[in-house]
């Protein structure tokens, strides 16, 4: 039998491209993973999925800002500095690890499915995912468990890359971002990936992995990297796709997740794309650009973060994202002393001494002349005994402001 291969321009190419995309289609359906179908995500029951969720940031990576440290330490590696100086590097260590213990458990959890979320994206530092490191799997492990329990999907997010991903406090970097230059970063982070959708390869609750957190500043010397972006992603997703077929690809555009005109047309059968948007006006015209992408390749998209604004900027901008069918993860869930958060932790004792001394020009050299300006041992020990006491959900306060906002409820007591 011999094919026509153009019938009323309809060619043999696209036939066999429609065809196996159906097939695709099909597999993920059977697969019991969420997965995307043309610009929507799809549940493992075939309903659609509208992604109502939050950040857990300040748990693998610290920011200055989320501890009130503004003027002071701002990146994890800073603020790791900060508290060896002030507690000693044993005393430290221990306090990390319980802090890391602490800060997200189930009740943490819990409160956010009664609240009436369904998606947690969890941003993860790659220092603790590394060959021969298990900490970082020993502590999702748990949240992904508590998180099939209360019917939530987990967006894993690697917001700090090897060598840095934007040069800035957030990505734990030293400055520059040294991920576009060396070949050795790169590939620890390709091997990281890997590694962590191996271990999630057949886990459901966990709905995909968001490669890299806002590549690439806005900064007009480090736009020479935006042509590296995409196919740094093309390589990290094929080492995923070795290893895992199920997991949606979650891929965000230049200057801080804002710019897809990086992107040429979709290069995986399940990926889907996430912008970021703060302190812009709360309007349509706002994400237009990406409404316009996602329909032009007819591929999911999603805000991945915003927030960090009063009440009635957060009303206003969610009601543009559900009337637009645009799912969200809104920044942050817990932070100290705000009301832009949905709860948030109550400054710890002797918390000002260390917010002052956190301040102050610190080097070796400056050591005598710090002796008399820094907490006491006995005060900055109580302060960080102490926050790991605020930091536990029973003690944070709730928002209600903040979770009417999003037209969530506010869970009883």
């Amino acid at each position: 039998m011999q094919w026509n291969t153009s019938t009323a321009g309809f060619s043999m190419t696209k036939w066999l491209a429609l065809l196996l995309f159906g097939v695709s289609s099909t597999l993920y359906s059977q697969s019991g993973y969420v997965h995307t179908d043309s610009h929507n995500l799809v549940a493992p029951d075939g309903t659609e999925l509208h992604l109502k969720g939050t950040n857990l940031g300040n748990w693998f990576e610290q920011e200055g800002y989320m501890f009130d440290l503004d003027g002071g330490p701002q990146s994890p590696r800073e603020i790791e500095d900060l508290v060896n100086q002030l507690i000693g590097p044993e005393d430290a260590a221990k306090f990390w690890q319980q802090y890391r213990d602490t800060y997200v458990t189930e009740d943490d959890i819990r409160f956010l499915h009664e609240a009436g979320l369904n998606s947690i994206r969890i941003p993860l530092h790659y220092k603790y995912f590394v060959s021969g490191d298990d900490e970082g799997f020993r502590l999702l492990d748990r949240v992904v468990g508590w998180a099939a329990k209360y019917h939530m999907y987990v967006v894993l997010d690697l917001h700090c890359a090897p060598g840095g991903q934007t040069g800035t406090n957030i990505d734990d970097s030293w400055g520059y971002p040294w991920l576009y230059e060396s070949p050795a970063e790169q590939q620890l982070t390709i091997d990281i990936w890997q590694r962590i959708a191996k271990h999630y390869r057949k886990n459901s609750t966990v709905l995909g992995y968001d490669l890299l957190n806002e590549p690439i500043p806005h900064f007009p010397q480090l736009r020479q990297y935006n042509k590296d972006l995409e196919p740094m992603y093309k390589r990290i997703t094929a080492a995923i796709r070795k290893v895992d077929s199920h997991h949606v690809i979650i891929l965000g555009g230049a200057q801080w997740d804002s710019n897809f005109d990086v992107f040429g047309p979709p290069f995986d059968k399940n990926v889907m794309y996430t912008f970021h948007k703060y302190w812009t006006p709360p309007t349509q015209a706002v994400i237009q650009p990406y409404l316009d992408y996602r329909a032009k390749y007819n591929v999911p998209i999603w805000l991945g973060e915003s927030g960090e604004n009063n009440d009635a900027w957060i009303h206003d901008f969610v009601g543009v994202l559900n009337q637009n069918d645009v799912g969200w993860a809104f920044w942050t869930y817990k932070r100290m002393d705000t009301t832009a958060s949905m709860v948030s932790l109550q400054k710890p004792v002797y918390w000002d001494e260390i917010v002052a001394y956190a301040k102050l020009h610190r080097t070796t050299g400056d050591a005598e002349k710090l002796l008399s300006v820094r907490p006491s041992l006995e005060h900055s020990r109580a302060a960080f005994q102490d926050l790991l006491q605020e930091i536990t959900f029973a003690r944070c306060r709730v928002n209600k402001g903040y979770l009417s906002a999003l037209n969530l409820s506010v869970p009883a007591p």
